[in-house]
């Protein structure tokens, strides 16, 4: 049997799982309809998540206002579904540049030798600072922005993805095609591109969406915390910072940003789960045909 045969097989294999698989399917559908939800919400609710209108503060839900009003008579169903696209937002970013400089970091690491004790214990450091207070102290240095709070919530989500990338690598490095392309003389970048990286897809696939899903806690964590987002910019977390001091009387104001978190949130890791069990060889579930 060829590598290429060997290697299309649990391709098309996985393929054809993704979709068998019930939790893939539910966290995928949720996702997605929350996705396109907070894409196309100027067609679908077109109300100025910013209009202030205080004669209408406070207002329970209604035909007039599905999600009630704020404190300053703002739409929350607007100011959630355009909250979305931030937290949203947050979310892939954060998981495509940890996932990024990550996987750089993890194979670096676990390829040369040499490099690994340096890179590893820098990336020691940063895993012993919880990364709620890292994210803080970075945001109290730069100030709030999109940019900054992106590279905060970033930055506490890189160590986790370097040391799976290098403990992958450690195990591949071993392995008798490795060893044989070593001592053929093949250019090192190939070896990584051809050998190393492509047994990695899988794991990270899986990891992309925990860190979404943690990043998007994270932001909303900040974001009720005061280290967020101005209320200008509507966020799921800093809607249900500002709704906390009328709770007892418009508790609205909190329920239906977080329910949307918390849909986002399961769905993702609904999906990580699930692709999980469809790309480990291990699973039960990926072995059915």
């Amino acid at each position: 049997m060829t590598v290429t045969t060997m290697l299309d097989r649990p391709a098309a294999h996985s393929a054809k799982t993704i979709w068998r698989n019930t939790t893939v399917v539910i966290g995928m559908t949720v996702m997605v309809s929350l996705i396109l939800i907070s894409v196309f919400v100027p067609v679908i609710y077109g109300v100025d998540p910013n209009d202030i209108v205080p004669i209408q503060r406070l207002k329970p839900p209604s035909v007039e206002h599905i999600f009630g009003t704020d404190a300053f008579g703002r739409d929350i169903a607007a100011r959630v579904l355009y909250g979305g696209r931030v937290s949203l937002l947050m979310g892939a970013l954060v998981a495509f540049f940890a996932i990024t400089v990550g996987t750089l970091i993890g194979v670096i690491s676990g390829y040369f030798r040499a490099l690994d004790q340096v890179l590893m214990r820098i990336m020691d450091g940063l895993m012993v600072i919880p990364g709620i207070l890292l994210a803080i102290a970075l945001v109290a240095v730069s100030g709030a922005s999109v940019r900054t709070l992106i590279f905060a919530i970033t930055v506490p989500e890189i160590p986790r993805v370097a040391r799976l990338v290098r403990g992958i690598v450690l195990s591949l490095r071993e392995e008798a095609y490795v060893e044989a392309a070593i001592g053929l003389g093949t250019p090192v970048y190939k070896i990584l591109w051809r050998h190393i990286l492509p047994n990695t897809f899988g794991p990270l696939i899986v990891q992309a969406t925990y860190v979404a899903a943690s990043a998007v806690i994270t932001e909303a964590a900040l974001s009720f915390l005061g280290a967020g987002l101005s209320t200008d910019i509507p966020t799921w977390g800093n809607i249900i910072a500002e709704g906390r001091m009328y709770f007892r009387i418009a508790p609205w104001i909190i329920a239906f940003p977080g329910l949307f978190l918390a849909m986002m949130v399961l769905s993702i890791n609904l999906l990580g789960d699930g692709l999980r069990d469809v790309l480990d060889p291990k699973s039960s579930f990926s072995g059915r045909t």
